[in-house]
């Protein structure tokens, strides 16, 4: 009994640990979002040093997404076996290693290194994705309050601030071979010191006891399946804006490419503003009905960007189209990570189904876009947000028998 206790206590870190396990989640998310978006903020630059065409370009681009998704269904049993700490160490490295071929293919101006290194980028970022999330609904778990959004955010201003990085590094004239280079060593160190207060991990006695990941029971766990559907919805509602909402104000609205700009981070924005603030409402209301309410704003602000009466109107429904499309990702890998002896292979496999969004949505609203316009053919969200609507009750936290 005594060893069953001092076990317990062990394994229970103290309220100082967790705090600063925390602030290490939130630095993990804003890395990952500024290696993401540091070398696509170069993207021209990128382009004319390979010497691609648009379809060239596109097809290059693929292969990052291809990494992620190849990535996603073997980062579960990575971190049940590893532990977060390491696994986000593991993909920082493939990440950062990924950059570094991505340069040598652009300063060599050779496509296949370049195609390489965005497949290991995009491996590496697969696992560390699917392991932040699992530390940070740990966190969540052991504080007893809603961060998930708010870690979310963090990776929104990682974004910004890569987008920032590679705007200065394009007005300087600095090459996109060196930024590259230089980013990869900033992720390596940071993710290095950052992850050295992740929680405790588990013991090597408790790993080699350990059951297995379970990665291929939970694809067939009905939950976790419409669980990775609401992410799916909410991530084609997000991603389809991503890429497409500067050219649909270009082009369907006729506006000029800052007014495109402009209404992009407008989206933006809303989307930073809600996952910061939207943890008071999840604890205040519950995660099913936020969710409702959320993707109703999403309907809103669609509806308004696509057939609204003016350009005054779009913008709003921008507002409301970036606040509305927030919370479902957050939440559902929240959802995923709800029990925690199962949390990393239910995220792995929720996330490979959500990432499914980013890989269709850039084409179907291009080629519904050849026939009806770009503006129109954004209405195909409205699609996705029902799907979100009428799977939000997966996100439901699970009822536990106080007996077991």
């Amino acid at each position: 009994m005594h060893e069953a206790i001092e076990s317990a206590r062990r394994a229970e870190p103290d309220e100082a640990v967790v705090e600063r396990a925390r602030v290490a989640v939130a630095v993990a998310f804003a890395l990952s979002g500024l290696s993401f978006s540091s070398w696509l903020s170069r993207l021209p630059s990128v382009r004319d040093a390979l010497d691609l065409s648009p379809s060239q370009l596109g097809l290059l681009l693929l292969c990052l997404s291809a990494g992620s998704v190849a990535g996603l269904p073997l980062s579960g049993p990575i971190v049940h076996r590893l532990g977060s700490q390491w696994a986000v160490r593991g993909g920082g490295l493939c990440g950062a290693v990924g950059l570094v071929a991505l340069a040598a293919g652009i300063s060599s101006g050779s496509v296949p290194p370049a195609a390489l290194g965005l497949l290991l980028a995009g491996y590496g970022l697969a696992t560390w994705d699917v392991a932040m999330n699992v530390e940070g609904a740990d966190v969540e778990r052991r504080l007893g309050r809603t961060l998930m959004p708010r870690f979310h955010a963090g990776f929104s201003v990682g974004t910004v601030a890569g987008a920032l990085v590679g705007a200065t590094c394009a007005a300087l004239r600095v090459s996109v071979t060196a930024q590259l280079v230089a980013t990869a060593a900033l992720v390596l160190v940071a993710v290095a010191v950052a992850t050295r207060s992740f929680l405790p991990a588990r013991r090597p006695e408790d790993r080699a006891h350990a059951s297995s990941s379970g990665s291929l029971r939970a694809w067939r766990e009905p939950r976790t399946l419409l669980v990775g559907l609401l992410v799916l919805a909410f991530g084609f509602t997000e991603g389809v804006a991503n890429d497409w909402l500067t050219v649909a104000f270009v082009d369907g609205h006729g506006t000029s490419e800052a007014t495109g700009a402009l209404a992009f981070a407008v989206f933006v924005v809303a989307m930073t503003v809600s996952r910061t603030v939207g943890g008071s409402a999840l604890e205040r209301w519950g995660r099913v009905p936020v969710l409702r309410g959320t993707a109703l704003l999403a309907l809103v602000g669609l509806l308004l960007v696509t057939l609204g009466p003016s350009l005054p109107w779009a913008l709003v429904g921008c507002l409301l189209w970036g606040a509305g499309a927030a919370l479902g990702f957050p939440v559902g890998m929240s959802a995923a990570a709800d029990e925690p002896e199962r949390a990393a292979a239910r995220v792995s496999v929720v996330a490979s189904i959500g990432y499914v969004s980013f890989l269709a949505g850039p084409p179907l609203v291009g080629f519904l876009g050849e026939h009806v316009g770009v503006l129109r053919a954004l209405l195909v969200v409205a699609a996705a947000v029902v799907v979100g609507l009428l799977a939000a009750g997966a996100a439901r936290p699970p009822v536990v028998d106080p007996a077991a």
